[in-house]
């Protein structure tokens, strides 16, 4: 039956037929069709301006999104996409001005990199991705922000009562779903009422309907904010579950007398939840100073005001909680003024008495004489440590580490209260430890004036005061390793100095490796600086020599700890490299490695080359260097030289113009302007060092011709050596004067002609090459026969106390008693013997 027919029926076949025709019902048609021009009508033109606005908008709140879940990367990748659709709207920006909006969003976000950067404990945590781009993000908005700098200023004294665009905008925009779905559906008719006018553009009273909505969604959504705001400040966010909060304590009750007694007792109240599990210790350091204020309001005398001090600098120590990292830098400034302040009243008062040892039933703080519980000397040594990781802690070529070091000299003028101080008041021990303080802040430092012609005799040198604060450790001190530090800093200050001789006879005398465990580093350090100064003062060998166990490990920098080497991190496990990384120096105390580099190899060079050449056909010669060897090797592997670039490659090219004898080549390749900016500017009193060093190479150049060519002359005459290396003849004497008493020279020198003969008692080349070649082929005989007699069967051996085992019959010797093979008539072990015996005598013929 077809639906037509089925149209009158009842209400329930009508209901059956509607379902059974619901899925294949069509959609609506459109009430009205709109034409192409009524179409054009309906699009929006909008102005280039508000098109720029608007993508700007689109990355600021992308970009917030990012810092909320601190996401450093992205937010990186926002800020440069901002600069980019900043400069396409450079035009409106010239024409209209700086939108408000968007020098908000520079503010906050400068306020926000600002936080992140400070808060150190989160920077430690994050992953190295999110790092690097904090340091990126940091230095290009620093730059970026320049040319919005007074637009920044004027934005940030301005007291914004009214919300930007933006900020309502994203108010708008947090609304929930539903009352966006639920306004949507209100402005959609029905479907059967759908008419031109819905599809066109809005009337005019319309326009003025929806603009009244806006508003009252605007002031909805401030008063929302404001609402927000206030919650915000009435609760606090709870980080780490949820410690003990301290409830600030009142100080004291409008009617309380405020005296020595109950400031005492306020005082032992604040302390006493001090190391408590969820104490606030920032709270703590603001009670106890605003005790301090209290006390000094109400004049309760100095000893009080010191004994507050005693416990506002132990709670900033204390604030810190990872012994390993260093302080916050507002955290360090405030414990700087603190303890100087302590330091100075300390210094002034006369009347006043300070000691670890003072129990608190014994202190005075009421009338002088005052005794007050308290040691300044671990307070200042404590903030000593504190300064060095803070200097550990810094990037070294950052402008952070700069101002951080900056804090030295206030440190050092409170180390100089501290030792005046200690001097009047304190006993041996301490003058010690205090002495060691100024001492490790002085031993690496150059003192110029100690170089001066006409020095000051006023003023007191560097030198006499390390000597006399070092004399009294030696003399007072009870422990070795105060006296160790004295002794190996007094050397490296000597050594820095070019005082050499002062510097070697003090470490020869000391004796220090038997209780060197104490200061290993401070060790490492002033050996490698008595080496360069020995290098310094022409004592080749002797530099040599103490800078060979260094360099021979490859672990320079983690000995002289300037750092750790990455390819041996396996083989630490994670406490030991806490404990390496805590024992490293700050920047400015490091030793330059590749100067110490340089100064090795050109040591072993000037050393192994001559070596080299004299004992050139002896296979059993022994290496003074074998990093040097080690080097040179890997240079000869090379299948392609060219010209050297490094230090290195520099040395080895001069080693290889020593070795063929061509002393200018060799000069050149050391001495040159990359050799000079590298290496030799480094030093003080350059021209001096270079000096030394192309003469040193052209006394040993003149050593290895000697050795070299010897065999060539007959004889030869010393002036014409003198005009070949451009020295002077007492010097060339003087040189070939040694090699000859040192027998590495056999020839005779005779005065009157200053002419030296050469003696033939050596075998020359040919004859040497020949003998090896004998020996060589009298060891592949033997090997030969003694396999031919294994093959044959003859491997009986009798084992004897003297040799390992004994030949067979076929050896021949003869037998002994118990039917075994014994010694021969000579003493030796039968045939072999006299075939070794044979091959001497051929090489006595040889001869």
């Amino acid at each position: 039956m077809s639906r037509f027919f089925r149209a009158g029926s009842d209400s329930e076949t009508e209901s059956e037929s509607e379902e059974e025709i619901q899925p294949q019902r069509p959609a609506p048609p459109r009430a009205y069709q709109l034409s192409d021009d009524e179409e054009d009508t309906r699009r929006i033109v909008r102005s280039e301006k508000d098109k720029r606005y608007d993508e700007l908008r689109t990355i600021i709140k992308t970009m917030r999104n990012h810092k909320k879940i601190k996401d450093m990367a992205k937010v990186l990748t926002d800020f440069e996409s901002l600069g980019r659709c900043y400069d396409k709207a450079k035009k409106v920006v010239d024409k209209e001005g700086n939108p408000r909006f968007y020098l908000r969003c520079l503010v906050e976000l400068e306020d926000f990199v600002n936080e992140c950067w400070e808060d150190r404990d989160w920077r430690k945590t994050i992953s190295k991705n999110n790092a690097k781009g904090l340091t990126t993000l940091r230095q290009k908005l620093r730059k970026y922000c320049r040319d919005f700098e007074e637009e920044m200023t004027k934005y940030r004294e301005a007291s914004d009562n009214e919300k930007d665009e933006d900020e309502d905008s994203d108010d708008f925009w947090n609304q929930s779903s539903d009352e966006e779905s639920s306004s949507s559906d209100d402005d959609i008719p029905a479907v059967g009422k759908l008419t031109a006018e819905y599809f066109l553009k809005s009337t005019t009273e319309q326009e003025a309907a929806k603009k009244d909505k806006k508003k009252k969604e605007r002031t909805e959504g401030k008063r929302r904010g404001e609402r927000r705001a206030k919650d915000e400040d009435e609760w606090q966010e709870v980080k780490g579950g949820a410690p003990l909060i301290m409830e600030k304590p009142k100080m004291f009750a409008k009617d309380q007398e405020i005296n020595h007694e109950a400031v005492g007792k306020k005082l032992f109240e604040i302390v006493a939840a001090r190391g408590k599990k969820g104490t606030d210790r920032s709270q703590m350091i603001e009670l106890l100073q605003e005790l301090k204020t209290v006390s000094d309001a109400n004049n309760l005398g100095p000893a009080m005001h010191i004994k507050i001090l005693f416990n506002i600098v132990a709670a900033i120590f204390d604030y810190n909680p990872n012994i390993a990292t260093c302080m916050r830098t507002e955290m360090w400034e405030m414990c700087m003024e603190t303890v100087t302040s302590l330091m100075n009243m300390l210094t002034d008062l006369e009347d006043l008495t300070v000691g670890e040892n003072i129990l608190e039933e014994n202190e005075s703080l009421e009338a002088p004489p005052y005794r007050v519980r308290g040691c300044i000397l671990t307070v200042l040594e404590r903030l000593d440590e504190e300064f060095t990781k803070m200097l550990q802690a810094c990037d070294a070529h950052s402008t952070e580490f700069v101002e951080r070091l900056k804090d030295e000299q206030p440190i050092c003028v409170l180390l100089e209260k501290l030792q005046a101080y200690i001097e009047k008041n304190g006993n041996s021990e301490e003058i010690c430890r205090s002495y060691l303080r100024r001492i490790e802040h002085l031993y690496f430092k150059f003192d110029q004036t100690a170089f001066d012609e006409n020095p000051d005799k006023s003023v007191q040198t560097s030198e006499q005061l390390m000597d006399k604060l070092c004399k009294f450790i030696y003399e007072k001190d009870s422990t070795d390793r105060l006296r160790t530090r004295a002794i190996l800093c007094q050397i490296y200050h000597h050594a820095l100095h070019d005082r050499w001789f002062k510097a070697r006879d003090l470490m020869l005398m000391s004796h220090l490796q038997d209780s060197i465990q104490h200061s290993d580093i401070l060790y490492n350090r002033t050996l490698v600086q008595l080496g360069l100064c020995g290098f310094r003062q022409g004592q080749i060998r002797d530099a040599h020599n103490a800078l060979v166990d260094i360099q021979s490990s490859n672990r320079a920098k983690e000995l002289l700890a300037q750092g750790l080497v990455p390819q041996r991190q396996h083989e630490r496990t994670p406490e030991q490299e806490k404990i390496e990384k805590r024992r490293l120096l700050p920047y400015h105390m490091h030793i330059n490695l590749e100067l110490l580099e340089c100064v090795y190899l050109v040591s072993a060079m000037l050393l192994e080359i001559p070596y080299m050449a004299a004992h050139e056909l002896d296979v059993r010669r022994r290496m003074i260097s074998k990093n040097f060897h080690h080097v040179m090797k890997m240079s000869e592997r090379q299948t392609l030289t060219g010209p050297p670039e490094s230090m290195r490659e520099h040395v080895v090219a001069a080693s290889k113009a020593m070795k063929g004898g061509d002393w200018r080549a060799c000069k050149n390749f050391i001495i040159n302007e990359k050799m000079n900016g590298k290496v030799w500017d480094l030093f003080f009193q350059a021209d001096k060092v270079r000096n030394l060093i192309s003469s040193k190479i052209q006394e040993e150049s003149l050593r290895t011709y000697l050795f070299c060519y010897s065999s060539v002359y007959d004889s030869i005459r010393l002036p014409y050596l003198a005009e070949m290396f451009e020295l002077e003849t007492p010097v060339v004497h003087s040189i070939i004067s040694k090699m000859i008493i040192n027998e590495e020279l056999m020839a005779s020198m005779d005065e009157p002609t200053q002419v030296l003969s050469m003696h033939r008692t050596e075998p020359t080349r040919l004859q040497s090459l020949a003998l090896q070649l004998a020996e060589k082929v009298a060891s592949h005989v033997e090997n030969n026969e003694r396999i031919m007699e294994v093959k044959q069967g003859n491997f009986y051996f009798q084992k004897s106390s003297n040799q390992p085992y004994q030949q067979n019959q076929n050896w021949g010797g003869s037998k002994d008693n118990k039917g075994g093979w014994g010694k021969d008539n000579k003493g030796g072990w039968g045939r072999r013997q006299n075939r070794q015996d044979n091959r001497y005598d051929r090489r006595e013929r040889n001869y």
